[in-house]
Protein backbone atom coordinates (compact mmCIF):
# COMPACT_ATOMS: atom_id res chain seq x y z
CA UNK A 1 0.00 0.00 0.00
CA UNK A 2 1.64 3.66 -1.38
CA UNK A 3 -0.54 5.84 1.11
CA UNK A 4 -0.13 6.21 4.51
CA UNK A 5 -3.95 5.07 6.18
CA UNK A 6 -4.02 6.60 9.43
CA UNK A 7 -6.93 8.23 11.36
CA UNK A 8 -5.75 11.12 13.69
CA UNK A 9 -9.07 12.41 14.65
CA UNK A 10 -8.59 11.67 18.20
CA UNK A 11 -5.14 13.00 18.24
CA UNK A 12 -4.40 16.29 20.25
CA UNK A 13 -3.42 19.37 17.78
CA UNK A 14 -0.15 20.75 17.57
CA UNK A 15 0.06 23.51 15.39
CA UNK A 16 -3.42 25.19 14.31
CA UNK A 17 -3.00 28.43 12.17
CA UNK A 18 -6.47 30.27 11.51
CA UNK A 19 -7.01 33.27 8.95
CA UNK A 20 -3.17 33.81 8.68
CA UNK A 21 -2.25 36.90 6.21
CA UNK A 22 1.32 38.21 5.74
CA UNK A 23 1.78 41.21 3.85
CA UNK A 24 4.53 43.05 2.47
CA UNK A 25 3.62 46.67 2.91
CA UNK A 26 5.68 48.95 0.62
CA UNK A 27 4.61 46.74 -2.24
CA UNK A 28 2.85 47.77 -5.73
CA UNK A 29 -0.05 45.81 -6.20
CA UNK A 30 -1.60 43.13 -3.89
CA UNK A 31 0.37 43.36 -0.99
CA UNK A 32 -0.64 40.12 0.70
CA UNK A 33 1.75 37.49 0.33
CA UNK A 34 -0.16 34.42 2.13
CA UNK A 35 -4.20 35.23 1.92
CA UNK A 36 -6.15 33.77 5.25
CA UNK A 37 -4.39 30.41 5.34
CA UNK A 38 -5.55 27.93 7.50
CA UNK A 39 -3.80 24.99 8.48
CA UNK A 40 -3.71 21.97 11.48
CA UNK A 41 -1.22 19.33 11.88
CA UNK A 42 -2.00 17.10 14.78
CA UNK A 43 0.52 14.86 16.75
CA UNK A 44 2.47 11.92 14.73
CA UNK A 45 1.03 13.29 11.55
CA UNK A 46 3.00 14.34 8.90
CA UNK A 47 1.23 17.27 6.81
CA UNK A 48 2.83 18.33 3.44
CA UNK A 49 2.69 21.84 2.13
CA UNK A 50 2.75 21.71 -1.91
CA UNK A 51 3.23 24.31 -4.57
CA UNK A 52 4.95 26.34 -6.95
CA UNK A 53 8.19 27.88 -6.14
CA UNK A 54 6.21 31.28 -4.93
CA UNK A 55 3.14 29.85 -3.24
CA UNK A 56 3.74 30.91 0.00
CA UNK A 57 5.41 27.65 1.58
CA UNK A 58 8.46 28.81 2.76
CA UNK A 59 6.81 32.28 3.98
CA UNK A 60 4.46 29.58 5.66
CA UNK A 61 6.81 27.99 7.74
CA UNK A 62 9.11 31.25 8.52
CA UNK A 63 5.92 32.60 10.32
CA UNK A 64 5.72 29.60 12.39
CA UNK A 65 8.88 29.74 13.44
CA UNK A 66 8.81 33.88 14.17
CA UNK A 67 11.30 34.23 11.28
CA UNK A 68 9.91 36.59 8.94
CA UNK A 69 12.18 39.23 7.21
CA UNK A 70 11.79 42.62 8.48
CA UNK A 71 9.60 43.63 5.07
CA UNK A 72 7.22 40.87 5.75
CA UNK A 73 4.17 41.50 7.98
CA UNK A 74 1.49 39.77 10.24
CA UNK A 75 -1.50 41.30 8.89
CA UNK A 76 -4.29 39.25 10.30
CA UNK A 77 -5.02 35.69 12.06
CA UNK A 78 -3.54 33.30 14.86
CA UNK A 79 -0.45 30.59 14.92
CA UNK A 80 -1.14 28.35 18.05
CA UNK A 81 1.23 25.48 19.54
CA UNK A 82 -0.59 23.67 21.51
CA UNK A 83 -2.96 26.05 22.47
CA UNK A 84 -0.24 28.70 23.14
CA UNK A 85 -0.24 31.86 20.36
CA UNK A 86 3.10 32.73 19.04
CA UNK A 87 2.18 35.90 17.51
CA UNK A 88 1.91 38.38 20.66
CA UNK A 89 5.84 36.46 22.05
CA UNK A 90 8.67 38.55 21.99
CA UNK A 91 11.74 37.34 20.29
CA UNK A 92 13.27 36.58 23.32
CA UNK A 93 10.19 33.96 24.50
CA UNK A 94 9.97 32.49 20.42
CA UNK A 95 14.41 31.80 21.11
CA UNK A 96 12.85 29.61 24.12
CA UNK A 97 10.38 27.72 22.03
CA UNK A 98 12.82 26.95 19.10
CA UNK A 99 14.50 23.97 19.14
CA UNK A 100 13.16 23.27 22.33
CA UNK A 101 9.35 22.68 21.24
CA UNK A 102 9.42 23.45 17.24
CA UNK A 103 12.61 23.13 15.22
CA UNK A 104 13.52 22.99 11.38
CA UNK A 105 15.42 21.49 8.83
CA UNK A 106 16.40 23.89 5.98
CA UNK A 107 16.86 22.50 2.55
CA UNK A 108 20.50 23.38 1.97
CA UNK A 109 22.35 21.88 5.41
CA UNK A 110 25.98 23.29 4.27
CA UNK A 111 24.63 27.22 4.39
CA UNK A 112 22.62 26.32 8.13
CA UNK A 113 25.60 24.50 9.73
CA UNK A 114 28.35 26.51 10.93
CA UNK A 115 31.84 26.19 8.91
CA UNK A 116 34.16 26.62 11.56
CA UNK A 117 32.83 24.44 14.40
CA UNK A 118 32.53 20.77 14.37
CA UNK A 119 29.09 19.65 14.27
CA UNK A 120 29.09 17.30 17.38
CA UNK A 121 29.61 20.68 19.14
CA UNK A 122 26.73 22.34 17.02
CA UNK A 123 24.16 19.42 18.11
CA UNK A 124 25.73 19.86 21.66
CA UNK A 125 25.28 24.08 21.37
CA UNK A 126 21.34 23.33 21.12
CA UNK A 127 21.85 21.69 24.35
CA UNK A 128 23.82 24.79 25.84
CA UNK A 129 21.33 27.15 24.59
CA UNK A 130 17.83 25.27 26.14
CA UNK A 131 18.67 23.46 28.75
CA UNK A 132 20.91 22.88 32.10
CA UNK A 133 22.34 19.60 31.39
CA UNK A 134 26.10 19.37 32.17
CA UNK A 135 28.36 19.05 29.98
CA UNK A 136 29.23 15.17 30.01
CA UNK A 137 25.29 14.30 29.54
CA UNK A 138 25.15 16.94 26.33
CA UNK A 139 27.62 14.58 25.10
CA UNK A 140 26.36 11.87 25.83
CA UNK A 141 22.82 12.89 24.34
CA UNK A 142 24.74 14.03 21.38
CA UNK A 143 26.42 10.89 20.32
CA UNK A 144 22.62 8.86 21.05
CA UNK A 145 20.79 11.21 18.37
CA UNK A 146 23.48 10.47 16.13
CA UNK A 147 23.29 6.88 16.38
CA UNK A 148 19.24 7.63 16.04
CA UNK A 149 19.80 9.23 12.97
CA UNK A 150 21.74 6.32 11.42
CA UNK A 151 25.14 7.94 10.91
CA UNK A 152 27.96 5.52 10.38
CA UNK A 153 31.34 6.26 12.48
CA UNK A 154 29.96 8.59 15.03
CA UNK A 155 33.09 9.72 17.10
CA UNK A 156 34.79 9.99 13.98
CA UNK A 157 31.82 12.20 12.38
CA UNK A 158 31.13 14.05 16.05
CA UNK A 159 34.83 15.31 15.92
CA UNK A 160 34.42 16.10 11.88
CA UNK A 161 33.20 19.51 10.33
CA UNK A 162 30.37 20.32 7.95
CA UNK A 163 32.76 20.27 4.74
CA UNK A 164 33.94 16.38 5.09
CA UNK A 165 30.71 15.00 5.40
CA UNK A 166 28.65 14.40 2.55
CA UNK A 167 25.65 15.87 1.78
CA UNK A 168 22.77 12.83 3.36
CA UNK A 169 25.28 13.17 6.24
CA UNK A 170 24.97 17.00 6.78
CA UNK A 171 21.27 16.18 6.32
CA UNK A 172 21.29 13.55 8.99
CA UNK A 173 23.19 16.02 11.35
CA UNK A 174 20.50 18.87 10.49
CA UNK A 175 18.15 16.01 11.66
CA UNK A 176 20.06 15.24 15.20
CA UNK A 177 20.55 18.37 16.03
CA UNK A 178 16.36 19.52 15.15
CA UNK A 179 15.28 16.22 17.57
CA UNK A 180 17.72 16.29 19.92
CA UNK A 181 15.32 18.01 22.40
CA UNK A 182 12.45 16.60 21.26
CA UNK A 183 10.67 19.19 19.67
CA UNK A 184 6.63 18.87 19.30
CA UNK A 185 6.63 20.07 15.69
CA UNK A 186 9.70 20.03 13.27
CA UNK A 187 9.23 22.12 10.36
CA UNK A 188 11.22 20.18 7.32
CA UNK A 189 11.59 22.82 4.12
CA UNK A 190 12.95 20.76 0.91
CA UNK A 191 14.81 18.65 3.09
CA UNK A 192 15.60 15.81 0.04
CA UNK A 193 15.22 18.34 -3.14
CA UNK A 194 19.56 18.64 -3.45
CA UNK A 195 19.63 14.54 -2.47
CA UNK A 196 19.88 11.75 -4.70
CA UNK A 197 17.20 9.07 -4.67
CA UNK A 198 18.78 6.69 -2.35
CA UNK A 199 19.98 9.29 0.17
CA UNK A 200 16.76 11.09 -0.18
CA UNK A 201 14.80 7.60 0.24
CA UNK A 202 16.80 6.85 3.66
CA UNK A 203 16.10 10.66 5.08
CA UNK A 204 12.62 10.40 4.28
CA UNK A 205 12.14 6.57 5.95
CA UNK A 206 14.43 8.11 8.81
CA UNK A 207 12.19 11.05 9.57
CA UNK A 208 8.88 8.58 9.55
CA UNK A 209 10.95 6.62 11.83
CA UNK A 210 11.94 8.96 14.31
CA UNK A 211 8.40 10.64 14.02
CA UNK A 212 7.00 7.31 15.45
CA UNK A 213 9.49 6.83 17.77
CA UNK A 214 9.20 10.55 19.66
CA UNK A 215 5.35 11.29 18.70
CA UNK A 216 6.77 14.17 16.42
CA UNK A 217 4.27 16.91 14.16
CA UNK A 218 6.07 16.94 10.55
CA UNK A 219 4.74 20.15 8.77
CA UNK A 220 7.17 18.93 5.14
CA UNK A 221 7.66 21.73 2.56
CA UNK A 222 8.11 20.35 -0.86
CA UNK A 223 7.36 20.51 -4.92
CA UNK A 224 7.50 16.46 -5.17
CA UNK A 225 4.78 14.91 -5.39
CA UNK A 226 6.47 11.43 -5.53
CA UNK A 227 7.58 12.43 -2.01
CA UNK A 228 4.35 13.76 -1.13
CA UNK A 229 2.55 10.10 -2.07
CA UNK A 230 5.73 8.74 -0.74
CA UNK A 231 5.04 10.54 3.12
CA UNK A 232 1.90 12.33 3.67
CA UNK A 233 -0.91 11.89 6.00
CA UNK A 234 -2.84 15.06 4.49
CA UNK A 235 -1.41 17.69 2.08
CA UNK A 236 -1.99 21.40 1.19
CA UNK A 237 -1.89 22.58 -2.33
CA UNK A 238 -0.50 26.50 -2.03
CA UNK A 239 -0.67 29.07 -5.20
CA UNK A 240 -0.43 32.54 -4.73
CA UNK A 241 -0.48 32.55 -1.18
CA UNK A 242 -3.63 30.78 -0.80
CA UNK A 243 -5.05 27.18 0.47
CA UNK A 244 -6.73 26.07 -3.05
CA UNK A 245 -7.19 22.65 -2.15
CA UNK A 246 -6.30 20.10 0.80
CA UNK A 247 -7.44 16.74 2.08
CA UNK A 248 -5.92 13.30 3.04
CA UNK A 249 -2.92 12.45 0.63
CA UNK A 250 -4.95 9.18 -1.16
CA UNK A 251 -8.13 11.36 -1.40
CA UNK A 252 -6.54 14.66 -2.65
CA UNK A 253 -3.76 12.42 -5.59
CA UNK A 254 -6.56 9.79 -6.85
CA UNK A 255 -9.43 12.67 -7.10
CA UNK A 256 -8.17 16.07 -6.84
CA UNK A 257 -10.69 18.65 -7.47
CA UNK A 258 -8.36 21.91 -8.35
CA UNK A 259 -7.13 22.66 -11.73
CA UNK A 260 -4.37 24.05 -10.15
CA UNK A 261 -3.75 20.28 -8.27
CA UNK A 262 -3.98 18.50 -11.59
CA UNK A 263 -1.61 20.64 -13.56
CA UNK A 264 1.38 20.12 -10.33
CA UNK A 265 0.30 16.02 -11.18
CA UNK A 266 0.35 16.25 -14.79
CA UNK A 267 4.07 18.10 -14.59
CA UNK A 268 5.29 15.04 -12.63
CA UNK A 269 7.42 12.80 -14.76
CA UNK A 270 6.86 9.43 -15.21
CA UNK A 271 9.08 6.80 -14.73
CA UNK A 272 8.11 5.13 -18.05
CA UNK A 273 10.99 5.49 -20.84
CA UNK A 274 9.93 7.24 -23.90
CA UNK A 275 10.77 5.58 -27.10
CA UNK A 276 14.27 6.20 -28.21
CA UNK A 277 14.79 8.04 -31.25
CA UNK A 278 16.99 7.61 -34.32
CA UNK A 279 20.32 9.63 -33.89
CA UNK A 280 22.16 10.92 -36.80
CA UNK A 281 24.89 8.44 -37.99
CA UNK A 282 27.55 10.68 -37.33
CA UNK A 283 28.87 10.76 -33.69
CA UNK A 284 29.65 14.17 -32.55
CA UNK A 285 31.04 12.94 -29.29
CA UNK A 286 32.83 9.65 -28.73
CA UNK A 287 34.69 9.34 -24.98
CA UNK A 288 36.75 6.16 -24.74
CA UNK A 289 37.96 5.01 -21.59
CA UNK A 290 38.51 8.25 -19.76
CA UNK A 291 39.80 8.31 -16.29
CA UNK A 292 39.97 10.51 -13.54
CA UNK A 293 42.07 9.88 -10.99
CA UNK A 294 42.67 12.20 -7.69
CA UNK A 295 45.41 11.96 -4.91
CA UNK A 296 48.50 10.03 -5.33
CA UNK A 297 50.73 12.72 -4.57
CA UNK A 298 52.12 14.47 -1.21
CA UNK A 299 55.01 16.55 -0.23
CA UNK A 300 55.69 14.16 2.93
CA UNK A 301 53.71 11.07 2.34
CA UNK A 302 52.17 9.26 -0.52
CA UNK A 303 48.12 10.25 -0.57
CA UNK A 304 45.39 7.69 -1.73
CA UNK A 305 43.51 7.57 -4.31
CA UNK A 306 40.18 8.00 -6.03
CA UNK A 307 39.03 6.80 -9.54
CA UNK A 308 37.01 9.32 -9.33
CA UNK A 309 36.01 8.02 -13.49
CA UNK A 310 37.42 4.84 -14.55
CA UNK A 311 37.47 3.73 -18.03
CA UNK A 312 34.47 6.13 -19.11
CA UNK A 313 33.35 4.63 -22.62
CA UNK A 314 30.26 5.84 -24.86
CA UNK A 315 29.38 7.60 -27.96
CA UNK A 316 26.94 10.16 -28.84
CA UNK A 317 25.18 11.02 -32.07
CA UNK A 318 23.29 14.52 -33.65
CA UNK A 319 20.14 14.78 -32.25
CA UNK A 320 19.94 12.12 -29.61
CA UNK A 321 20.43 12.77 -25.74
CA UNK A 322 22.40 10.63 -23.38
CA UNK A 323 21.77 10.66 -19.24
CA UNK A 324 24.18 9.84 -16.87
CA UNK A 325 22.54 8.72 -13.75
CA UNK A 326 24.37 7.37 -9.88
CA UNK A 327 24.33 8.69 -6.82
CA UNK A 328 26.23 11.72 -5.79
CA UNK A 329 29.75 10.85 -5.87
CA UNK A 330 29.67 8.00 -8.42
CA UNK A 331 31.50 9.88 -10.69
CA UNK A 332 28.47 12.24 -13.31
CA UNK A 333 29.78 15.25 -12.48
CA UNK A 334 33.68 14.83 -13.19
CA UNK A 335 32.55 12.91 -16.22
CA UNK A 336 31.25 16.27 -17.20
CA UNK A 337 33.28 18.61 -16.29
CA UNK A 338 36.31 16.42 -18.39
CA UNK A 339 34.00 16.51 -21.19
CA UNK A 340 33.68 20.30 -20.94
CA UNK A 341 37.95 20.50 -20.00
CA UNK A 342 36.70 22.35 -16.76
CA UNK A 343 39.25 19.36 -15.19
CA UNK A 344 41.85 17.59 -16.94
CA UNK A 345 41.27 13.76 -17.67
CA UNK A 346 43.96 11.47 -15.86
CA UNK A 347 43.46 9.91 -19.46
CA UNK A 348 41.55 8.41 -22.33
CA UNK A 349 40.55 9.86 -25.20
CA UNK A 350 37.55 12.71 -25.81
CA UNK A 351 36.59 13.13 -29.54
CA UNK A 352 34.47 15.99 -30.57
CA UNK A 353 34.06 15.71 -34.28
CA UNK A 354 37.08 13.49 -34.52
CA UNK A 355 39.04 15.70 -32.58
CA UNK A 356 40.92 14.52 -29.36
CA UNK A 357 40.24 17.27 -27.08
CA UNK A 358 41.55 15.46 -24.15
CA UNK A 359 44.96 16.87 -24.02
CA UNK A 360 44.99 19.76 -26.36
CA UNK A 361 46.32 23.42 -24.52
CA UNK A 362 44.08 25.72 -23.77
CA UNK A 363 44.84 27.90 -26.92
CA UNK A 364 44.25 24.68 -28.71
CA UNK A 365 40.72 24.16 -27.36
CA UNK A 366 39.73 27.63 -27.69
CA UNK A 367 38.49 27.04 -31.60
CA UNK A 368 36.35 23.80 -30.49
CA UNK A 369 35.16 25.71 -27.21
CA UNK A 370 32.25 27.17 -28.68
CA UNK A 371 31.06 23.27 -30.34
CA UNK A 372 30.70 22.85 -26.80
CA UNK A 373 28.56 24.03 -23.93
CA UNK A 374 27.34 23.50 -20.37
CA UNK A 375 23.99 24.78 -18.72
CA UNK A 376 24.84 24.22 -14.62
CA UNK A 377 22.30 23.78 -11.57
CA UNK A 378 22.42 26.89 -10.63
CA UNK A 379 22.03 29.92 -12.71
CA UNK A 380 22.30 32.41 -10.11
CA UNK A 381 25.70 31.00 -9.34
CA UNK A 382 26.43 31.10 -13.48
CA UNK A 383 24.65 34.32 -14.32
CA UNK A 384 26.93 37.49 -13.87
CA UNK A 385 24.64 39.67 -11.78
CA UNK A 386 26.26 42.76 -12.68
CA UNK A 387 25.47 42.27 -16.46
CA UNK A 388 22.01 42.71 -17.86
CA UNK A 389 20.54 39.58 -19.55
CA UNK A 390 22.00 41.20 -23.03
CA UNK A 391 25.58 41.00 -21.88
CA UNK A 392 25.08 38.15 -20.97
CA UNK A 393 24.11 36.48 -24.25
CA UNK A 394 26.20 38.28 -26.52
CA UNK A 395 29.36 38.08 -24.58
CA UNK A 396 30.61 34.28 -26.26
CA UNK A 397 29.50 35.31 -30.06
CA UNK A 398 30.97 38.91 -29.49
CA UNK A 399 34.07 36.39 -28.69
CA UNK A 400 34.22 35.06 -31.76
CA UNK A 401 33.95 37.83 -33.97
CA UNK A 402 29.95 38.09 -34.33
CA UNK A 403 28.78 41.58 -34.64
CA UNK A 404 27.33 42.99 -31.63
CA UNK A 405 24.54 44.06 -34.28
CA UNK A 406 23.84 40.37 -35.44
CA UNK A 407 24.72 38.90 -31.66
CA UNK A 408 21.84 41.60 -30.16
CA UNK A 409 19.57 40.16 -32.95
CA UNK A 410 20.07 36.27 -32.53
CA UNK A 411 19.92 37.15 -28.35
CA UNK A 412 15.87 38.13 -29.20
CA UNK A 413 14.77 35.79 -31.10
CA UNK A 414 16.46 33.07 -28.57
CA UNK A 415 14.40 34.79 -26.07
CA UNK A 416 11.48 34.16 -27.52
CA UNK A 417 12.54 30.85 -28.33
CA UNK A 418 12.31 29.75 -24.71
CA UNK A 419 9.83 31.73 -23.48
CA UNK A 420 10.66 34.86 -22.36
CA UNK A 421 9.39 38.85 -23.72
CA UNK A 422 12.67 40.91 -25.66
CA UNK A 423 12.28 43.64 -23.28
CA UNK A 424 13.52 41.05 -20.53
CA UNK A 425 17.32 41.62 -22.13
CA UNK A 426 17.77 44.82 -20.31
CA UNK A 427 16.67 43.38 -17.20
CA UNK A 428 19.64 41.83 -14.45
CA UNK A 429 19.19 37.94 -13.13
CA UNK A 430 17.93 38.78 -9.92
CA UNK A 431 14.70 39.86 -11.16
CA UNK A 432 13.89 36.61 -12.60
CA UNK A 433 12.59 33.21 -11.06
CA UNK A 434 14.57 30.33 -10.90
CA UNK A 435 12.91 29.10 -13.68
CA UNK A 436 13.46 32.26 -15.86
CA UNK A 437 17.41 32.48 -15.02
CA UNK A 438 17.34 28.41 -16.30
CA UNK A 439 15.81 29.31 -19.38
CA UNK A 440 18.31 32.48 -19.83
CA UNK A 441 21.28 30.48 -19.06
CA UNK A 442 19.66 27.39 -21.82
CA UNK A 443 19.62 30.68 -24.40
CA UNK A 444 23.40 31.64 -23.73
CA UNK A 445 24.25 27.98 -24.27
CA UNK A 446 22.83 27.72 -27.70
CA UNK A 447 23.69 31.57 -28.74
CA UNK A 448 26.87 29.49 -29.33
CA UNK A 449 25.39 27.15 -31.77
CA UNK A 450 27.17 24.15 -29.86
CA UNK A 451 26.79 20.82 -31.23
CA UNK A 452 27.10 19.05 -27.58
CA UNK A 453 25.35 20.71 -25.00
CA UNK A 454 26.29 19.30 -21.32
CA UNK A 455 23.41 20.05 -18.91
CA UNK A 456 24.49 18.74 -15.21
CA UNK A 457 21.74 18.89 -12.80
CA UNK A 458 20.03 21.43 -14.84
CA UNK A 459 16.51 20.73 -13.60
CA UNK A 460 16.97 19.19 -10.49
CA UNK A 461 16.38 22.64 -8.14
CA UNK A 462 13.15 23.66 -9.99
CA UNK A 463 9.63 22.73 -8.87
CA UNK A 464 7.42 20.15 -10.94
CA UNK A 465 6.26 22.75 -13.34
CA UNK A 466 9.00 24.46 -13.75
CA UNK A 467 11.20 21.18 -14.40
CA UNK A 468 8.56 20.16 -17.12
CA UNK A 469 8.57 23.83 -19.49
CA UNK A 470 12.67 23.19 -19.28
CA UNK A 471 12.08 19.51 -20.45
CA UNK A 472 10.36 20.57 -23.01
CA UNK A 473 11.93 23.57 -24.01
CA UNK A 474 15.53 21.21 -24.34
CA UNK A 475 13.29 18.80 -26.49
CA UNK A 476 11.95 21.01 -28.77
CA UNK A 477 15.44 22.75 -29.15
CA UNK A 478 17.08 19.38 -29.85
CA UNK A 479 14.40 18.66 -32.55
CA UNK A 480 14.77 22.27 -34.19
CA UNK A 481 19.04 22.31 -33.64
CA UNK A 482 19.92 18.67 -34.11
CA UNK A 483 22.00 19.48 -30.60
CA UNK A 484 23.27 16.32 -28.98
CA UNK A 485 22.71 16.69 -25.01
CA UNK A 486 25.31 14.70 -22.45
CA UNK A 487 21.93 15.09 -19.08
CA UNK A 488 23.63 14.90 -16.17
CA UNK A 489 20.71 13.77 -13.15
CA UNK A 490 19.97 11.97 -10.48
CA UNK A 491 16.26 11.85 -10.91
CA UNK A 492 15.31 8.60 -13.19
CA UNK A 493 11.76 10.09 -13.49
CA UNK A 494 13.91 13.13 -15.55
CA UNK A 495 16.37 10.67 -17.05
CA UNK A 496 13.03 8.87 -18.46
CA UNK A 497 11.58 11.25 -20.27
CA UNK A 498 14.05 13.10 -22.16
CA UNK A 499 17.10 10.88 -22.42
CA UNK A 500 17.35 8.10 -25.14
CA UNK A 501 20.39 6.43 -23.98
CA UNK A 502 21.31 6.11 -20.18
CA UNK A 503 24.62 5.33 -18.57
CA UNK A 504 24.61 4.37 -14.76
CA UNK A 505 27.37 4.93 -12.75
CA UNK A 506 28.64 3.66 -9.41
CA UNK A 507 31.85 4.69 -7.49
CA UNK A 508 33.92 6.01 -10.95
CA UNK A 509 32.51 2.90 -12.94
CA UNK A 510 29.74 2.60 -15.75
CA UNK A 511 27.78 -0.43 -14.51
CA UNK A 512 25.35 -0.40 -17.37
CA UNK A 513 24.94 1.59 -20.61
CA UNK A 514 22.08 1.03 -23.19
CA UNK A 515 18.68 2.50 -24.49
CA UNK A 516 16.33 4.20 -21.56
CA UNK A 517 13.67 2.16 -22.43
CA UNK A 518 15.90 -1.31 -21.76
CA UNK A 519 18.24 0.03 -18.72
CA UNK A 520 15.16 1.79 -17.04
CA UNK A 521 12.19 -0.86 -17.45
CA UNK A 522 13.97 -4.04 -17.61
CA UNK A 523 17.57 -2.98 -15.29
CA UNK A 524 20.23 -5.69 -15.64
CA UNK A 525 22.43 -4.48 -12.41
CA UNK A 526 21.43 -4.75 -9.12
CA UNK A 527 22.77 -1.10 -8.31
CA UNK A 528 20.48 0.34 -11.49
CA UNK A 529 17.45 -1.60 -9.99
CA UNK A 530 18.32 -0.14 -6.35
CA UNK A 531 17.85 3.40 -7.70
CA UNK A 532 14.66 2.49 -9.77
CA UNK A 533 13.24 1.12 -6.46
CA UNK A 534 14.62 4.36 -4.60
CA UNK A 535 12.10 6.89 -6.75
CA UNK A 536 9.85 8.27 -4.23
CA UNK A 537 6.19 7.73 -5.09
CA UNK A 538 7.33 5.28 -7.60
CA UNK A 539 4.27 2.81 -7.49
CA UNK A 540 2.09 5.67 -7.68
CA UNK A 541 1.14 6.18 -11.73
CA UNK A 542 1.13 10.18 -12.57
CA UNK A 543 1.26 9.07 -16.05
CA UNK A 544 -2.72 9.08 -16.01
CA UNK A 545 -2.69 13.30 -15.29
CA UNK A 546 0.14 13.63 -18.21
CA UNK A 547 -2.79 14.17 -20.86
CA UNK A 548 -4.00 17.30 -18.90
CA UNK A 549 0.20 19.03 -19.26
CA UNK A 550 -1.18 22.39 -20.61
CA UNK A 551 2.36 24.30 -22.73
CA UNK A 552 0.76 27.69 -21.87
CA UNK A 553 0.63 27.02 -18.43
CA UNK A 554 3.90 28.70 -17.60
CA UNK A 555 5.79 31.49 -15.96
CA UNK A 556 4.69 35.28 -16.31
CA UNK A 557 7.79 36.76 -17.31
Amino acid sequence: MLFKTRNFDDAPVVLEARNLTVSLPDTKGDPKVLKSIDVTIRASETVCLVGESGSGKSVTSLAIMGLLPEALKVASGTIHLQGRDLLPLSQAQMRELRAARVAMIFQEPMTALNPVLRVGDQIMEVMELHTSLPAAERRKRALAIMEQVHLPDVPRIFASYPHQLSGGQRQRIMIAMALVLEPVLLIADEPTTALDVTTQKQILALIDELQQDHGTAVLFITHDMGVVAEIADTVYVMKHGEIVESGAVETLLRAPQAEYTRALLAAVPSLSPRAARAGADDAVLRVEKLNKVYGGGGLLKKLPTAHAAKDVTFTLSRGQTLGIVGESGSGKSTVARCIMRLIDPTSGRILLDDTDIATLSRGGLRPHRQKLQVVFQDPMRSLNPRWTIADSLIEGPLNYGTSRKDALAEAARLMQVVGLPTDALARYPHQFSGGQRQRIAIARAVMMRPDVLVADEAVSALDVSVQAQVLDLLDQLQRDLGIAIVFITHDLRVAAQICDEVLVMQRGAVVEHGPAAQVLAAPAHAYTRALIDAAPGRSWDFHNFREMRDPSHAEPA
